[in-house]
């Protein structure tokens, strides 16, 4: 089995997106990518915009590849999307995929707006997308609908994927965040070698103690129930949040990573260091207005990449 983190917080972008390559399968989990579209009241920094343009292409690339494609959710850093911002996946640059086979999160517990999403994709691809929710063929078995983060979420409900290949256990936990029990049950059932998941946005002010002492104490159950944890996305959104993680890889026992440490590269922390970029490489006025307009590109900005 091989796992290759495409796009996440440590590696420039907002998303959770992988490929796993099992035997003759090539699975992409995800395939979106996003830039948080206001943070400290500016636009993405246009070195993160450069860094979610290679994301773009990279993830395009893989669905060209992919003889199985997974959508966990359909919000906007997980899915190509018809009304794509200039920082997302735009469902206009999707090549045909008529031989790929989708697994995708059903209808059940979706927001009014992710419905219209699973059904621009369906229209987009021409045919029905299925209902993978707790269904197990051959390598693969899907979570029943789990919380999008705390049980009290308002944010829907996301599918977890688990992919067998002989004896290695690969789980994309999606958006947990490691807030529910429930999640973390169902990926310890699995007994996985690698997890890939999300950790708390640490964050926003909304986040309670008693949220942060269950994250704590769901990550570490995790953590000591696996070989290793990739813990990535909300909680890599700032800084304290990625002292959270290693605190918490010291108390497991070492085995808590970032997407970028596990693909062996430094972190690219863009969106914790957002108010950083602005004030060390100033933004040209009307920059965004004239990247939305296809008037300006991020070549002067690859370096970040």
């Amino acid at each position: 089995m091989e796992i290759t983190v495409i796009g996440t917080e440590s590696l420039g972008v907002r998303g959770l997106s992988c490929t796993v390559r099992a035997g003759e399968r090539r699975v992409l989990i995800d395939p979106g990518v996003a830039l948080g579209y206001l943070r400290h009241g500016h636009l993405p920094h246009p070195c993160q915009v450069a860094v979610g343009a290679v994301v773009r292409e990279q993830i395009i690339a893989a669905m060209g590849e992919a003889t199985d494609i997974v959508i966990s959710h359909y919000h906007g850093d997980h899915v190509p999307l018809a009304d794509a911002n200039p920082y997302q996946l735009s469902l206009n640059r999707i090549p045909p995929l008529e031989g790929t086979r989708f697994w995708c999160r059903g209808t059940e517990f979706l927001s009014f707006r992710s419905r219209q999403r699973r059904e621009e994709i369906a229209a987009h691809l021409g045919r029905p997308l299925p209902v993978a929710d707790g269904i197990s063929e051959g390598i693969f078995s899907f979570s029943a609908p789990v919380p999008h983060g705390s049980p009290r979420s308002h944010l829907g409900k996301v599918m977890m994927t688990c992919i067998r290949d002989g004896d290695q256990t690969f789980v994309h936990a999606s958006d947990i965040q490691m807030l529910n029990r429930e999640g973390v049950a169902a990926i310890r059932a699995w007994e996985p070698d690698v997890v890939l998941a999300s950790g708390p946005p640490l964050y926003l002010l909304r986040l309670t103690e008693k949220d942060r002492t269950e994250a704590w104490k769901n990550a570490l159950s995790v953590a000591i129930g696996c070989g290793t944890l990739i813990l990535d996305h909300h909680v890599r959104r700032s800084h304290g949040g990625c002292r959270w993680t290693e605190e918490l890889s010291d108390a497991a026992g070492g085995n808590v990573v970032s997407a970028a440490e596990f693909m062996g590269r430094e972190p690219l922390l863009l969106e914790a260091r957002r108010e950083e970029l602005y004030r060390d490489y100033p933004v040209p006025e009307r920059w965004h207005d004239a990247y939305a307009r296809g008037e300006v590109g991020v070549e002067n900005y690859m370096d970040f990449t």
